[in-house]
């Protein structure tokens, strides 16, 4: 029998945005670059908001709604979990 394993990915990174530090935190259930990130941030009023970004030609947010300080920094977020997986490449 053949064992394998899935690596997770999970990180957080701290981000200003609108003048504010906020953590971000980021998981993955395996390392490759299909899937998704699932991806946390708390707002001002200490509301968790829940979102997730997928790969198209970069990792770009497909969940709908989202205030305009998280859809604004999409290619941030997208720099920030490519700078993650590269650390993972052989």
């Amino acid at each position: 029998m053949k064992l394998s394993y899935v690596r997770n990915v999970q990180f957080t990174r701290l981000v200003k945005i609108n003048g504010q530090l906020k953590e971000i935190n980021f998981r993955k259930s395996n390392i490759t670059d299909e899937g998704q990130f699932t991806v946390d941030v708390i707002d001002e009023r200490s509301n968790r908001i829940i979102f997730y970004m997928q790969k198209d030609e970069q990792w770009k947010i497909i969940t709908v709604n989202l205030p305009a300080w998280i859809v604004n920094e999409e290619n941030n977020l997208n720099e920030i979990i490519k700078e993650e997986l590269a650390k993972f490449a052989d």
